[in-house]
């Protein structure tokens, strides 16, 4: 997933909005959002080579979420899949502290990613790329494939998109959040990121919503948390940056 916005513990209706795109190889096979056969606790969609998946919660209210750090120059074919952190975190539940001790620790094991975990009252993002591990405050991030909050050009505008929209509407509008998701305006070139891959390819890849002839994003996320624990999750499938279709569930979360 190349892009996540989310909105923290600063709404009246909602503890937690998160929006998000996952870009990929159109190549690559995926399982759209699903509750998983194997860990039936777990719903999200699923990468159908490695098993892991980029995004996903879990019916105690667990969440984990990933994006690729962009560094072409220290890519390791080796190593094993990120989605295997998400997928991890979310089939054992353990305590985010412990958890994320462990991953520090193995944190060379694979290329670079920024990862998001906790629950929907309490989450935490770390990065191997500083070793740092830090809480979530209340308010509105976002995450690309740098830092939290680094101010590329689809980052600030995604995070200043959804913070306007939140803290002036009570009443969430999912497709107004999908329309976020699917700005496709390219940075300008003077705007663009450094990040080792080239300029024509910086600004192929600048948008929130990527489309490219081989590559792009590949389904969009919205996820809604009520102040009770009300569970709202709807993922949009692209084929080709094209609507396929929407996968929906509502459920209540459950004490562990």
């Amino acid at each position: 997933m190349c892009i996540i916005s989310l909105h923290v513990q600063d709404h009246p209706i909602y503890k937690l909005i998160l929006i998000a795109n996952r870009d990929e190889a159109y190549a690559r096979p995926a399982e759209s959002l699903h509750w998983w056969n194997d860990s039936p606790h777990i719903l999200g969609g699923r990468d159908s080579l490695a098993k892991g998946t980029w995004l996903g919660i879990t019916k105690h209210g667990y969440v984990a979420a990933l994006t690729n750090y962009r560094n072409p120059n220290e890519r390791k074919t080796q190593n094993f899949s990120r989605g295997d952190l998400t997928r991890t975190f979310l089939e054992k539940e353990p305590p985010v502290a412990n958890f994320l001790s462990k991953v520090q620790t193995n944190r060379q094991q694979y290329n670079g990613f920024n990862l998001i975990v906790g629950t929907v009252d309490d989450l935490y993002y770390y990065s191997p790329q500083t070793n740092q591990q830090e809480r979530i405050l209340a308010g509105t991030h976002s995450l690309s494939n740098a830092s939290l909050n680094t101010p590329w050009p689809k980052v600030t505008k995604a995070r200043q998109q959804l913070d306007e929209y939140v803290r002036h509407t009570k009443y969430i509008n999912k497709e107004a959040l999908f329309q976020q998701l699917k700005d496709e305006e390219k940075a300008s070139t003077a705007d663009l990121p450094d990040t080792g891959v080239g300029e024509e390819l910086e600004k192929q890849l600048s948008p929130i919503f990527i489309r490219t002839a081989q590559y792009g994003t590949r389904s969009s996320t919205v996820l809604l948390v009520t102040h009770d624990n009300q569970v709202d999750l709807t993922e949009r499938t692209f084929k080709e940056g094209k609507f396929q279709y929407d996968t929906h569930y509502t459920f209540q979360i459950q004490a562990k």
